[in-house]
């Protein structure tokens, strides 16, 4: 379904204001000043050199604000360059010191010697001007009579004319004065380029600017150059970054008129376009219109990636430069939300969450690769305090329990083997700063050691249990606990989750134990998605169970998506559907070859053909239901595999089961069902 881009229009900004500037004829620099003072220009430039800050002896005029304004200078009608016109204000500092027989002895001066409170100020004032690739400093000469000498006030103001830039370059101006009684004065201006004045024939380089316009067509984005057939000119496209040197994305030298199309996908508010005509000197447009767009943060949230580099630091991979806030947190196996460390960690060094307009946007288990294959792991989190004290605590999903602890928590139980285990170099650091560091110690060898004599009743009633089931019969065997299954799907519509409940009911009348999220809907509610899934698998693999794929159309989509992006597109599917939740944890078994023997995939006849099934996901068996019953049953129920004939028996029971909901899906045969689909591959309805 076309998405509409009515923002991308508002995030474009409004249309430049269209300045009409003042002419200047002949190219001769010129300097005046304000009534009352008298002002002189130097003939030639001078070495920008403002010195060190020296002391005044008396008041000094100085610099005290600077105000420009943009004027053309022309040296024909329609041949003109963009000049920065400076005006410089003036005020009196400092103070007349007094005569020293005066001060004295009470006296008057010498009447001879000319009263310096009745002398004019002279001064001179440099201003510096700095454009790429231009620098020049001109020295402005200035007195100020007697008559408006009053201290701390303005006297006035003394502007020149001009200094040539270019259009949409960066000026910098400093102003001072020879010699350099204050800190010099500084403005940064960026100037317009030719879609800002009303230049566009007076200066050349403008005359065959490409005009540039972003419109949006569904899902497409349209950049429109409204250029003349015979102007060539060259567009890049760049990612802006805030720091370092911008990175290109594409560039081609093109003849207009053009338009460009960009997938929506493809942007991120960092994309910028600069387009100019492939002419000497010509002027470069650049346009970032995707700043604001939240379509554009979302695609730049997809595409970011933290990655661990070492135990203590991280880095975060993202097309632009990324506001966000990240924080260290810790959590309990079984898929609980992450909940901060108390007392916290410092932060500047590791993430493991990172959020931005006050949402979670990544989350990662840093170490979770450096501390091996799942165990029964305690964290253990130290924090320093002043002279060298320091404290210890197992944090568990009560809280930081404190060791040594009298508390009832298992932690605290084990407490003293703890300590002792981390004072011998048996723990693993995973942080260490200033503040405290965190430890991951095994409780495995503990629980294995208190429990050994439990362990040996137990296998000793197991083996007297395994005895007396082999003497009994087949009935007898279907009255044992069943192995578990948790069955994962799309909700492609209402239909199909309908016909995933018949299935899964039918799977409950043989030793299974199934679990779907179908009858989980309030605990998943309470938990979410991704918390309830890691649950139900850690439950179901750690029991020997089996994890069984059912994959639709709409699976096969969300899984192909995964492994082109790593991301599942966000609202894609309604709340409460645990497979697009499930892919984050799914994928690493089967990327790593962990999957055989724990996952099954199965679809349906007329649905799905399992050559559609991504071929990362084919490692595993995929049947096809109900044509290949039997043996789907014989891969969930192993390793104690029913004889064949009880297999069969079985399997004509699910089937029995399920023929009504496959009825109610699928239209009778020859009749395509309306809007519904079938996906890549699909069988041919037999």
């Amino acid at each position: 379904m076309p998405v509409p881009w009515f923002l991308l229009s508002l995030a474009l900004g409004r249309s430049p204001i269209v300045l009409s500037l003042e002419r200047l004829v002949g190219p001769q620099d010129a300097t005046h000043c304000s009534p009352g003072l008298s002002c002189h220009l130097w003939d030639s430039d001078i070495l920008c050199l403002p010195g060190d800050i020296v002391p005044a002896s008396g008041p000094v005029l100085a610099p005290t604000h600077l105000q420009t304004e943009l004027v053309l200078r022309c040296r024909k009608e329609t041949y003109c360059d963009l000049c920065v016109r400076v005006a410089v204000h003036l005020a009196v500092h400092g103070h007349w010191e007094e005569p020293e027989d005066e001060e004295k002895f009470g006296g008057a001066a010498d009447p001879g010697v000319e009263e310096p409170r009745n002398a004019s100020l002279q001064a001179q004032v440099v201003l510096s001007f700095q454009a790429y690739p231009t620098t020049r400093c001109v020295l402005l000469e200035v007195q100020v009579p007697a008559a408006l000498v009053q201290f701390g006030q303005s006297v006035g103001s003394v502007v020149y004319d001009c200094f040539e830039a270019a259009l949409g370059s960066e000026v910098r101006i400093w102003s001072y004065t020879q010699p350099r009684y204050e800190k010099e004065l500084n403005l940064t201006q960026q100037l317009p380029d030719c879609r800002g004045l009303e230049v566009r024939n007076s200066i050349p380089s403008c005359w065959a600017l490409p005009w540039l316009n972003v419109s949006a067509d569904g899902d497409n984005v349209h950049l429109i150059l409204n250029v003349s057939e015979e102007q060539h000119f060259g567009l890049s496209l760049y990612w802006n970054q805030v720091q370092g040197p911008p990175k290109p994305r594409w560039h081609k030298n093109l003849t207009g008129p053009q338009i460009i199309t960009l997938n929506h996908t493809d942007l991120v508010p960092c994309l910028c376009i600069q387009v100019w005509p492939l002419e000497p000197d010509s002027v470069r447009t650049n346009i970032c219109p995707f700043r604001e767009d939240p379509r554009a943060h979302q695609n730049l949230w997809r595409a970011a990636r933290l990655r661990l580099l070492t135990l203590q630091s991280w880095l975060l991979d993202a097309p632009c430069s990324l506001p966000a806030e990240a924080a260290l947190c810790w959590q309990a196996p079984g898929g609980d939300p992450c909940q901060p460390l108390v007392p916290p960690l410092s932060w500047e060094n590791v993430t493991v969450d990172v959020n931005s307009w006050e949402q979670l946007q990544l989350q990662e288990c840093l170490w979770a690769d450096s501390l091996g294959p799942l165990k029964d792991d305690v964290l253990l989190l130290e924090t320093r305090g002043p002279q060298d004290n320091r404290s210890l605590c197992a944090l568990e999903p009560s809280g930081c329990t404190s060791l040594p602890s009298k508390a009832s928590t298992r932690a605290a139980r084990l407490g003293e083997y703890l300590l002792q285990d981390l004072q011998s170099g048996q723990c693993l650091q995973l942080w260490d700063d200033d503040l405290g560091a965190l430890w991951a110690c095994s409780m495995d060898k503990y629980i294995h050691k208190r429990w050994a004599l439990l362990w040996l009743a137990c296998l000793l009633f197991a083996a007297a249990l395994s005895l007396i089931l082999l003497l009994k019969k087949d009935h007898a065997k279907a009255a044992a606990r069943g192995r578990a299954a948790l069955l994962l799907y799309s909700a492609d519509d209402s239909g199909f989750e309908r016909l995933v409940g018949a299935l899964a009911s039918a799977l409950c009348q043989l030793p299974l134990r199934v679990a779907v999220d179908l009858w989980s809907r309030r605990e998943m509610s309470a938990q979410g998605p991704v918390a309830w899934f890691h649950a139900q698998r850690r439950q179901t693999l750690q029991e020997g169970g089996v994890v069984v794929l059912l994959f639709s159309p709409g699976a096969v989509a969300l899984c192909s998506e995964w492994l082109q992006d790593g991301v599942s597109a966000p609202g894609a599917h309604g709340p409460h559907d645990a497979f697009r939740a499930s892919l984050s944890c799914v994928l690493p078994d089967f990327l790593q070859g962990q999957a055989p023997g724990r996952y099954v995939g199965a679809c349906f006849d007329r649905l799905l053909h399992p050559d559609s099934v991504p071929a990362l996901f084919r490692t595993v068996p995929v049947f096809s239901l109900p044509s290949q019953l039997p043996d789907f049953l014989g891969a969930l129920q192993q390793p104690r595999t029913p004889r064949p004939r009880r297999l069969q028996e079985r399997a004509e029971q699910v089937s029995r089961a399920l023929q009504p909901a496959l009825d109610s899906y699928f239209h009778p045969p020859g009749t395509p069902a309306p809007g519904r689909g079938v996906g890549p591959g699909a069988g041919d309805g037999t």
